[in-house]
């Protein structure tokens, strides 16, 4: 399993993210927010964060 939380992986989801929602025709802004160490983690984690609400696009894609 990948590990999402690293900066690899959470650019991969990120992308994903992005090309899911542009395929259905919205706009979807994805940034990426590094959160350093997580003592509970026991290591750095980066944040994958959406202009989304509930889950769903707010945007119609511009043509």
């Amino acid at each position: 399993m990948a590990d999402l939380c690293t900066d690899d992986g959470a650019a991969r989801l990120a992308a994903k993210i992005q090309d899911f929602w542009r395929k259905k025709g919205f706009d979807v802004q994805v940034d990426l927010r590094p959160e350093g160490f997580v003592s509970t983690m026991r290591s750095a984690r980066t944040d994958v964060r959406s202009d989304m609400v509930n889950g769903m696009p707010r945007r119609i894609a511009s043509a």
